[in-house]
């Protein structure tokens, strides 16, 4: 199998791809991941430029042709190779949201995770509407150990984010935010959690920007922590 890591993880939350390695070869998956893998083509797709994507988009189906599985940390990313890339005359790779690989690849509810924390979590817009992966997340991380999973009201609300969204709409994204925002103070948790780090991005942001206290972590990176190898921000 292959890791597709994505540009916005690659590129600022690197320690989220790490963690995926760490928890899948701890599962016994022996995990690739291809150099040549580039951008999937969401941004420039979402934007308009179409053009510009398909070349992007077949460049990565080149560098994940021939493996039996694609995960990647991104319900967003997943949604555009999933749905989108055969729109745009692409053939359809295997690949897998994380928390579809866990638990209907797999078959592993219990990942053997450990986190003695507060956690909310927030089902993000594409891996909720898009993907269809319900309640994936929520019993993967029941089953984490020491963990206080706490529910976040209007959870299916939107961030804000929506890529180029929250720039060319800033004033409503922020207003979404702001929303959410409130809603995860409103838990008492010290993280929020989702399986986007754009998401997680955003909602984070913000939440520093208030010095709240509420901390931002990709789910791969809680379900990755043990006992023997914790979250840093526990040691």
């Amino acid at each position: 199998m292959a890791l597709f890591p994505t540009c916005l993880t690659d590129t600022f939350y690197p320690d989220t791809a790490r963690a995926v390695v760490r928890l899948l070869e701890r599962l016994g998956c022996t995990v690739d991941f291809p150099l040549d893998a580039i951008c999937c083509g969401q941004m420039h797709f979402n934007t308009g430029y179409r053009d510009h994507a398909v070349p992007m988009a077949a460049a990565l189906a080149r560098a994940f042709d021939g493996y039996d599985a694609v995960v990647a940390p991104s319900g967003s990313c997943v949604g555009m190779v999933r749905e989108i890339h055969p729109k745009l005359g692409l053939g359809s790779l295997p690949v897998y949201e994380l928390t579809e690989f866990l638990v209907d690849v797999l078959g592993v509810i219990d990942v053997g995770a450990y986190f003695p924390h507060r956690v909310t979590y927030h089902p993000t817009c594409h891996s909720l509407r898009m993907l269809g992966v319900g309640d994936r997340p929520v019993r993967l991380l029941e089953c984490v150990r020491g963990l206080e999973l706490i529910e976040l009201d209007e959870a299916e609300s939107c961030c804000g984010f929506g890529g180029t969204f929250a720039v060319k709409n800033a004033d409503t994204s922020t207003a979404m935010l702001t929303d959410k925002m409130w809603n995860v103070l409103g838990t008492g948790a010290e993280f929020v959690t989702a399986g986007d780090n754009s998401c997680l991005m955003h909602i984070g942001g913000g939440l520093t920007r208030l010095r709240s206290g509420v901390r931002a972590v990709h789910l791969a990176e809680i379900l990755a922590s043990t006992e023997e190898d914790p979250w840093p921000a526990t040691r």
